[in-house]
């Protein structure tokens, strides 16, 4: 079975079966090589497959400067170092800690300031990683890439390149484990709520290039709704109106499945996540879903988080239940964290974090990355990939 096969039985039922724009391709193909897919009994297993301010008794603030904590997890948060007169008369240095909607300010104003010029395609190119439980008792990540390219002109063809870079042991451990049992060259992997079982290749798979025509000529992302580059590129620049405008394709259920209960801040910090890691939103809008998430009452900061690419940033994080599709599986906690460059107010990527165990990554311990995106390009180009 052939790679947009698997794709096409990964789809969620209730999107159906009309073209799709390829950014929720791209996001469904990543969703389908973390996944998974059950086929019919005797038959072979597919492979599895989205400016600060001071105020009040500062008036004697002579100087003030951000400084930023460095090293590893768990460091101090970043300060601002304000220089107020000593008792002799020399300024002394007083720490602040910023808060999380401080935080997220300040990258919403480096956000603001991003060149942006439009080209003939947005482009994107993105690698995932993934931890699945393997049969034996071993963990094993599944890794992939893929790119995009959007086209700006109504009625253009969109394009995208994809392949698997197959899976590897998670530990040292997991590899003993996995020699000790001879070194499958496919691993046999149990969905949770599932009868039977997956088979995973521990090589990679052949590239695939691809293009189709827009959804209507026109549809080139989602979010909650298709919607056109020029919707795309009107959203508000404004944190209140951005936020009223993505909140009218809210129904109370998750970006995907209407079965998936949703709080609105989750909601919208994935919809607001895809807007900042890979979408051609213009540079305000950008910033300005930077000041909406600062607004999130259910967010918080973390410093000094290392991507799945070894690059270091911010993340701002929410917690998120994790669900088990058809399964009866009790559902686990996960922390999703959108990662990002303090300095440049550009994203990283992002990674969904086992908070509580269950469902899916049941046999993971608290604190495991299980799923990452990493953000390797993101821009306009006037470049398309040959046929």
């Amino acid at each position: 079975m052939n790679l947009m096969d698997r794709l096409r039985d990964a789809r969620p039922a209730h999107l159906g079966d009309t073209a799709i724009d390829e950014r929720t391709r791209a996001a469904e193909l990543s969703y389908a090589m973390a996944r998974g897919r059950q086929v019919a009994a005797r038959r072979r297993w597919a492979r599895p497959a989205w400016g600060l301010a001071l105020t009040g008794a500062a008036a004697a603030v002579t100087a003030v400067a951000v400084t930023v904590s460095s090293g590893t997890g768990g460091a101090p948060a970043p300060t601002l170092a304000v220089a107020t007169p000593g008792s002799s008369g020399a300024p002394s240095a007083t720490e602040i800690e910023l808060s999380a909607s401080a935080v997220l300010l300040a990258a919403a104003e480096r956000a603001d300031r991003q060149p942006d010029t439009m080209k003939a395609y947005w482009h994107t190119a993105t690698a995932t990683s993934h931890l699945v439980r393997v049969k034996g008792g071993y963990t094993f990540m599944d890794q992939g890439r893929s790119e995009s390219w959007t086209p700006s002109a109504v009625g253009g063809q969109a394009w995208g390149r994809s392949q698997s870079l197959g899976a590897k042991p998670a530990t040292p451990e997991d590899e003993a484990a996995w020699r000790a049992a001879g070194a499958p060259k496919e691993l046999r992997v149990k969905v949770p709520g599932k009868k039977g079982e997956l088979l995973l290749p521990v090589g990679p798979g052949r590239v695939r290039v691809e293009h189709h025509p827009l959804v209507n000529g026109d549809k080139v992302f989602w979010l909650g709704r298709n919607v056109t580059m020029k919707e795309v590129r009107g959203l508000p620049s404004d944190p209140a109106k951005l936020k009223a405008w993505l909140l009218r394709a809210y129904g109370g259920h998750g970006t995907e499945s209407a079965s998936t209960p949703m709080s609105s801040d989750e909601w919208l910090f994935t919809v607001a996540s895809g807007l900042i890691t890979d979408m051609p939103v213009t540079s305000r809008t950008r910033g300005a879903a930077f000041r909406m998430l600062a607004g999130l009452k259910s967010i918080k900061v973390v410093h000094d988080v290392t991507d799945a690419e070894g690059r270091t940033g911010t993340a701002v994080t929410i917690e998120q239940a994790s669900h088990v599709r058809d399964g009866g599986t009790p559902d686990g906690v996960l922390e999703a964290r959108l990662i990002f460059d303090e300095a440049t107010g550009r994203a990283l990527g992002t990674d969904n974090v086992v908070v509580r165990p269950g469902g899916y990554q049941a046999d993971l311990a608290p604190g495991t990355v299980w799923h990452s995106t990493s953000i390797l390009e993101a821009g306009w180009t006037d470049s398309k990939p040959s046929s």
